[in-house]
Parts: C-alpha cells; sequence; structure tokens
C-alpha cells in the first residue's frame, strides 16, 4: 500500500465519522467537517502543485 492509498482510507473514514446523522456527532455542528474540508482543499493543493 502506498502513502497516497492510505490517506484516501483515512480521509474517507474522518468524512463517514463527522457526518452529524451518527449519534455520537449530533451535536458536534459544522465544526469537524469544516475543519476536514480545509484538511482536503490543503492536500488537494499539494497534490497539484506536483503535477
Amino acid at each position: 500500500m502506498g502513502l497516497g492509498t492510505i490517506l484516501l482510507i483515512v480521509l474517507i473514514l474522518m468524512l463517514i465519522g463527522v457526518m452529524p446523522a451518527w449519534p455520537h456527532s449530533k451535536n458536534w455542528g459544522y465544526g469537524p467537517s469544516g475543519g476536514l474540508g480545509l484538511v482536503i482543499i490543503i492536500i488537494i493543493l499539494l497534490l497539484l502543485g506536483r503535477i
């Protein structure tokens, strides 16, 4: 497994974990998903910088 595959799996698990449909995250609001969106944007910018 390469680093890209591991990063993709971790990001997918984080996306599933911050969905407000789950009982443990209903009262979190949009904070975690906004932070995760920021992380995804940074990773995309870093990947596009390599091209």
